[in-house]
């Protein structure tokens, strides 16, 4: 990995930390993965209502709008995500609905390709006490958590690892061709996770890494929506003089 990339993070957890956070935003999260060239939306983070119609024209309708702040982790259930946008007028008036859904949180919104795919993958990372970061992979979306049908592997991985991660899962043959839609590039798939075993291994800050979903738009893998959590500090509570 490029050191830019290993410094990109480090600035974003170190800053996250001396805020007393312990979670990472999903911009910054995305922040961090662009650096360790794992494919996620185009996206961009507004903060002012002036600036809704240049960055819609930027990324190109439809749109999807989501509330971005570090206090929220489950963003669906206090409805700050608005879906296909299709104009200008929709994108305001879904930025003044989230800006009043996130009341006296600290944060903005994030504007993003819509990416439309009928294939839900999920991956990620955990730190276990004693093996390290793990690499989790399985179907992802709504059946996540109805299926649990995920596997893991220790980090670091090499694509051999990553490959055999695929055929692991009952469902694995979603990633084949199948009902009109392409194969999916697993190359690109594996490549995404042996980068998210080494995102682990070189910060050692981070606890988890949660990546649901992955969407399949065509062949590609893209990440949708990604949550970084941090390690809490050994001394967290205690009060610096």
């Amino acid at each position: 990995m490029h050191t830019m990339t290993k410094t990109t993070a480090i600035k974003i957890i170190e800053n996250a930390l001396s805020e007393g956070r312990h979670t990472l935003s999903e911009f910054e999260s995305k922040q961090i993965l662009s650096g360790y060239d794992i494919l996620v939306t185009r996206e961009h983070l507004v903060e002012s209502r002036a600036d809704v119609a240049t960055t819609a024209s930027d990324i190109g309708f439809p749109l999807v709008m989501k509330g971005c702040s570090a206090a929220i982790a489950h963003k669906t259930d206090q409805g700050l995500i608005h879906v296909d946008l299709r104009n200008t007028d929709e994108a305001l008036e879904a930025y003044d609905a989230i800006l009043n859904g996130l009341g006296e949180r600290s944060g903005g919104v994030l504007m993003q390709e819509m990416i439309r795919g009928r294939r839900e993958l999920v991956m990620g990372l955990t730190r276990d006490p004693q093996f390290g970061p793990c690499v989790m992979f399985g179907l992802g979306g709504i059946f996540t958590e109805i299926l649990r049908d995920v596997t893991f592997r220790k980090a670091p991985l090499e694509k051999t690892d990553a490959v055999a991660m695929m055929h692991d899962i009952k469902g694995h043959k979603i990633l084949g061709a199948l009902r009109g839609m392409t194969a999916v590039d697993t190359d690109a798939l594996a490549d995404m996770l042996v980068r998210v075993g080494q995102l682990g291994l070189d910060n050692e800050h981070i606890e988890e890494i949660d990546l649901n979903p992955v969407i399949i738009a065509g062949t590609q893998p893209v990440v949708v929506d990604a949550l970084i959590v941090l390690k809490q500090p050994p001394d967290v509570g205690s009060q610096e003089p």
